[in-house]
């Protein structure tokens, strides 16, 4: 009887976030909503919502490394999971979330 491991999404902390945004090698996707993202966000953040998420999935590179952000680290447990199942072969859930993020840095936030 083989078993087999299911993929999925790795935790990752504030400070490795900081980490690959300053070498450029992975996106950030924001799942809050329109107004939240739009009142602040981490730099260069793409916001995922319900309309535009086929739209990525088309166009994004499967094998390029996605951190997804929400509001404290919860629901981007979920949304990391499903681009796993999408055949996403490198995501991540920020731990703390964008609330996390605004606490220890707030000099990298775009409005």
């Amino acid at each position: 009887m083989s078993s087999t491991i299911e993929p999925t999404f790795i935790h990752m902390q504030v400070l490795e976030l900081v980490e690959v945004l300053n070498n450029g090698s992975h996106v950030v996707v924001d799942i809050r909503d329109a107004n939240s993202f739009a009142n602040g966000r981490i730099k260069n953040a793409i916001h995922l919502t319900n309309e535009n998420i086929s739209d990525f999935l088309r166009e994004a590179d499967p094998d390029f490394p996605v951190v997804v952000c929400c509001y404290h680290g919860h629901s981007s447990q979920q949304a990391a999971q499903f681009l796993i199942s999408q055949d996403f072969t490198q995501v991540y859930s920020l731990d703390g979330g964008y609330a996390q993020w605004q606490l220890q840095h707030s000099d990298k936030i775009s409005r």
